[in-house]
């Protein structure tokens, strides 16, 4: 693994980048072409591409590194005293025209103190500093940085396009696959592109796509074997690996994947029941003391369609 295809295959590139249509490509092009950002607010599923666009905007800017500071919302902006780090940078003058602080995860940003803060910090150094927000739930965020910001939602990438993409990286490395073994991956990782690159090039192995072996515990794999299991009608077997490896922070996520992948229910009648039990469940999820018990439940519910 000489290096991560992840990285090769990123688009550095507005031709290389996928937008939902064309107003929203032709919005970046002006920034472009004025040279200048407003504060921006890029939301969407993991994986679908927002800090791409980000830093492909700061390279035909031609903002200068020693000009961006990069930060992690739910590793950095949890505490107020990151502020103070953040304060600092944006208090002295730029190399360039402007500065830029892009935050990835944002929606984890404390919505009692960093937050407020970062709202205030947004105002008093306009004229200096732009700040480009990542998200991926969009109403985690404080009403007054979303005014202050220019929002962006970027879709998720057309599934068919997706496994295209996906194989066209597989063929540029020389990697055999078979089309049910791709399609496996693919829906265990759907719509998170990164993840699933990285998926596929760590179960390369001597040129062929293998499915992760049973028993892997990391995330996207147990989610590889979960999809086999759905995918021959075992809903129980599925349920049971997914409550013992799911962590308490994955369990919001697998009601999302189970509403992408909803066509692995049956037909549009068993889709539409699907659908009802999906939602009730996550409605639960923020009321129970148990989300396992309550995703174990789901599941269940979901065997009997």
């Amino acid at each position: 693994m000489k290096e991560l295809w992840v990285e090769k295959y990123r688009p550095n590139t507005l031709d290389g980048y996928v937008f939902k249509d064309d107003h929203q490509k032709n919005q970046i092009e002006n920034w472009i072409k004025e040279g200048s950002i407003p504060h921006l607010l890029f939301s969407g599923n993991a994986g679908v591409g927002k800090t791409t666009l980000a830093k492909i905007l700061l390279n035909k800017l031609d903002v200068q590194d020693s000009d961006v500071l990069f930060a992690n919302g739910s590793k950095e902006g949890r505490k107020i005293e990151w502020v103070d780090k953040l304060i600092g940078f944006c208090s002295t003058m730029p190399f360039g025209d402007y500065k830029v602080v892009l935050i990835d995860e944002a929606d984890y940003l404390n919505p009692t103190s960093v937050q407020p803060a970062l709202r205030n910090l947004m105002e008093q150094y306009t004229n200096s500093v732009r700040f480009i927000l990542t998200c991926n739930y969009p109403n985690r965020i404080l009403p007054p940085i979303h005014s202050r910001c220019q929002s962006l939602h970027i879709e998720k990438t057309d599934l068919t396009e997706f496994t295209a993409r996906v194989a066209t990286i597989l063929v540029e490395e020389n990697v055999e696959f078979d089309l049910d073994t791709l399609d496996t991956i693919v829906k265990a990782t759907y719509p998170d592109l990164r993840k699933c690159i990285n998926t596929v090039q760590m179960n390369s192995l001597d040129s062929v796509l293998h499915l992760p072996e049973k028993g892997e515990t990391t995330s996207s794999d147990y989610k590889v074997e979960m999809v086999a299991l759905f995918k021959v009608g075992k809903i129980s077997e599925a349920r049971k690996l997914v409550c013992s490896q799911a962590r308490p922070e994955e369990m919001e996520d697998i009601y999302r994947w189970l509403y992408d992948n909803v066509e692995l229910f049956g037909d549009d009648a068993s889709q539409e029941k699907a659908i009802l039990i999906i939602k009730q469940g996550l409605v639960d999820h923020t009321l129970v003391s148990d989300p396992e018990i309550n995703l174990a439940a789901t599941l269940i519910r979901l065997g009997h369609i």
